[in-house]
């Protein structure tokens, strides 16, 4: 049975980022945090839901006593509903998948709008509920209360779309390759159009002896180490960068996501790359400028 995905609020500020909720967490800015490999199941979303689902948030609706105060922003809604096509086509879905029986916001699920009965209704008080939950009812204030309705028009749009939003931009460019030294050795990396240093996860995975396992279903490296604590990165790589995303997670428990890199074709086939920076930053390698230097692992 296909995965179904669920859309949320946080009832947060717009700046609220946890792991552990939601599979993924849209910020107040748009930006679009990866939390958890989609194939994890997360037990704290969807009251008798969280089984082969997938969780989106965006982080809002915490204004007190009014959470309107802080109502999803313009760019959250536009990113959850590109989050979603994206997930929805890596999955093989096109626009005719785009139903209530496949796309839920919290409200709909929690009165069982699916025409599943799941559970007694604690949805909004409008369709017999007890108002616990009406995350995305409406998307503005005292606008109309068909949200699922709104964002499944937007997303089975994007899915219609000939190409992809985030590819109709020139992907960004990389305008060269040079070397840095990495645990002693020298390590060929390619320099972005922004100047920053891109390496192959294979390699550098391969050069801390980290063992990792591609996915390619679910397009994902997959990191076997129990000493890797995820930093959930504001900086993280996005969508805007034109190029296919790939994942990488921790196996097992909740795989969280440690970072986002790209997918580039090269004359070996398709190749997984991150930003060298980062790849240090999440492991806990020691890093030196002018030049760039990569050392050895705190506590390995």
């Amino acid at each position: 049975m296909a995965a179904t995905i669920y859309l949320h609020w946080t009832a947060t500020g717009y700046d609220w980022i946890r792991p552990g909720h939601y599979h993924r967490i849209i910020g107040g800015d748009g930006r679009v945090h990866r939390l958890h490999a989609l194939t994890a199941d997360l037990l704290a979303h969807t009251w008798r839901r969280n089984s082969n689902s997938v969780a989106l948030a965006c982080a809002c609706m915490g204004g007190q006593p009014d959470p309107w105060t802080q109502p999803p922003t313009a760019p959250q809604l536009h990113s959850l509903c590109l989050e979603v096509a994206a997930i929805a086509r890596s999955w093989g879905w096109n626009a005719d998948d785009i139903t209530i029986q496949s796309v839920m916001t919290h409200a709909e699920a929690a009165s069982n709008r699916d025409g599943r009965w799941m559970h007694d209704n604690y949805g909004p008080v409008i369709w017999g509920g007890t108002g616990e939950r009406w995350d995305l009812l409406q998307l503005e204030p005292h606008g109309p209360s068909d949200g699922g309705a709104q964002l499944r028009q937007r997303i089975a749009a994007l899915l219609s779309a000939d190409e992809p939003e985030s590819f109709k931009n020139d992907p960004l460019a990389f305008r060269g390759i040079t070397s840095i030294e990495v645990r002693g050795q020298e390590l060929s990396v390619q320099i972005d159009a922004d100047g920053r240093s891109w390496g192959l996860m294979a390699d550098l995975l391969q050069r801390y002896d980290l063992s990792a396992h591609w996915d390619a279903d679910q397009r994902r490296v997959l990191i076997a180490a129990a000493d890797v604590a995820p930093t959930y990165r504001d900086d993280a790589v996005q969508a805007a960068v034109g190029w296919p995303l790939v994942e990488m997670a921790l196996q097992g428990g909740q795989s969280p996501v440690i970072l986002t890199g790209i997918l580039r074709p090269s004359l070996e086939g398709d190749r997984a790359w991150c930003r060298v920076l980062e790849f240090a930053e999440e492991f806990g390698i020691s890093v030196s400028f002018d030049p760039l230097v990569l050392g050895e692992r705190r506590g390995g």
